[in-house]
């Protein structure tokens, strides 16, 4: 199965992220403590974000 046929079926989207080491090495203590994969903490900060720009109209 390829990535595309993977994206179908969960319906989610890929995409690739570069971060410094430091921002990396925080959310992944993050992550950690709220028992979470990096990606499914990254995937968790930028809902929350949306979530609040609906919310308010303004990001964080």
């Amino acid at each position: 199965m390829q990535a595309n046929d993977k994206e179908k079926e969960s319906g989610k989207k890929s995409v690739l992220l570069r971060l410094n080491p430091e921002v990396w090495n925080e959310i992944a203590g993050w992550a950690d403590e709220e028992f979470r994969s990096i990606n499914g903490q990254i995937e968790y900060i930028l809902y929350e974000a949306v979530k609040q720009r609906k919310k308010t109209g303004k990001p964080w």
